[in-house]
């Protein structure tokens, strides 16, 4: 399956400054499928590790981290030739042998002209308590579920992805067009981007199959909780990753914790919504009361929204009917619109926008999220259906004058007097990519 990450490996293969790297992201994105076709399609052979799998692997770094030692040993293990610059040596599950982690290290230092790829599901959890993280000794980069134009790629639309990647995002798109585009992204809402779902999608085009897998999926995700998190904190992990699609619903979607338990605190659920940060499954979006340059600086850290790692999950975990796809727009605001905000939340991440924010003012009015690039500020508004409604948004700019208003929704690309509305299908090209 293509995924936009090949282009970064290889940028990671050519650079200058290549260090060991790590690929950082939740269980079942692609990670192992990714490094293995980039091994083998771009070095002459690739040597593969799996920590979690074979568990004696971390015998040979605890008798030593010294590179040479290590490369000979893991040579005869994989029955590869380990050669500089012509083999891919990927340690997968880095996270279950912290030593093998504290080992890139001494890659960097001693041994820079061998190519090293580790990845790990739950790195940032398992090794939050951990020392010798290799600070400053390695490239990191982060594989997320598809995007939509990937899921493009997938199902044999490339053609229309190339068309959306160089069209002028301030011109209107041929109605026909126009209509065949969201009628592609009401399934992309549905099937998500998790590649097993995303692959049944494509041979089938069975959404009870598709459905399936995302529940399993799902399950599978639980269980981790029990097997990997703190034991006193996996019954906490688990009513907050159930009460994601539940918040979402609300009109206001801020993550209200007295809707768990009437006497629930933030401060006790601190530790299981970092759990689920660190395993990939979620992202947050912080309250900016106050959108100054840079936002980190003026979030408002202890009132949030929650989104799910992937559109598809989400639907799963709602309950929604395959019928939604057919039924017109209902899919894009079904659940007061969730899955169209979690789907932005989604395409911001997946183009850099690693940290999310949202404007309100005193209750009058709410921006789904703020665009800072430029140095800086575009209020962004997402809109589930075709509504013209404007009034956050001039809200905002009558009180901080930004560069340019922006509306996501099911309307073809206009301008509205100050305002800029460009359809759901291009806010990759138009919003985060600008």
């Amino acid at each position: 399956m293509k995924r936009d990450l090949y282009q970064q490996l290889q940028g990671w293969k050519e650079s200058s400054r290549r260090k060991p790297l790590i690929l950082n992201g939740a269980r079942q994105v692609g990670k192992t499928y990714a490094l293995k076709y980039f091994g083998e399609t771009f070095y002459k052979n690739t040597a593969y590790l799996n920590f979690e799998k074979d568990r004696k692997l971390g015998q040979y770094f605890e008798s030593t981290l010294d590179p040479k030692q290590l490369l000979r040993l893991l040579s005869i293990h994989t029955e590869v030739e380990i050669e500089p610059e012509k083999t891919l040596l990927i340690l997968d599950e880095i996270q279950q042998c912290p030593k093998a982690l504290n080992s890139l290290k001494y890659f960097c230092e001693e041994a820079s002209d061998y190519h090293i790829a580790a990845a790990g599901s739950l790195l940032g959890v398992k090794m939050a308590g951990e020392e010798g993280f290799p600070v400053g000794k390695v490239n990191i980069l982060s594989l997320y579920p598809l995007t939509f134009f990937e899921f493009l790629d997938a199902i044999g639309q490339e053609k229309t992805r190339r068309f959306l990647e160089e069209y002028p995002c301030k011109e209107p798109i041929a109605e026909p067009l126009h209509e065949k585009l969201l009628g592609l992204l009401r399934w992309y809402f549905f099937v998500g981007g998790m590649p097993e779902a995303v692959a049944e999608y494509v041979k089938t085009e069975q959404l009870k199959e598709v459905r399936e897998i995302q529940l399993e999926i799902l399950y599978a995700y639980e269980r981790d909780f029990g097997k990997h998190a703190p034991s006193q904190d996996v019954a906490k992990i688990t009513t907050v990753w159930q009460q994601i699609h539940r918040q979402l619903a609300k009109e206001n979607k801020k993550f209200i914790f007295s809707a768990i338990r009437q006497s629930a605190r933030g401060r006790d659920y601190e530790d299981a919504i970092q759990w689920l940060l660190d395993a990939g499954l979620i992202h947050k979006s912080h309250l900016v009361e106050s959108p100054k340059f840079p936002l980190s600086a003026y979030g408002n850290f202890s009132i949030f929204k929650i989104f799910s790692l992937d559109v598809g999950l989400l639907g799963a975990q709602s309950s929604l009917s395959p019928q939604a796809v057919i039924d017109g727009d209902l899919l894009f605001t079904e659940f007061k619109g969730s899955l169209t905000e979690n789907y932005v939340a989604q395409e911001l991440i997946a183009a850099g926008h690693q940290k999310l924010y949202y404007w309100t003012s005193e209750g009058t009015a709410e921006v789904d999220f703020l665009i800072e690039k430029d140095h800086a500020i575009y209020p962004l508004e997402v809109k589930s259906g075709a509504s013209q409604k404007k009034k956050s948004l001039l809200v905002y700019e009558q009180k901080y004058k930004p560069p340019q208003l922006l509306r996501a929704t099911t309307m073809n690309a206009k301008q509205d007097g100050a305002i800029w509305n460009y359809p759901l299908y291009l806010v990759a090209r138009c919003i985060a990519h600008p």
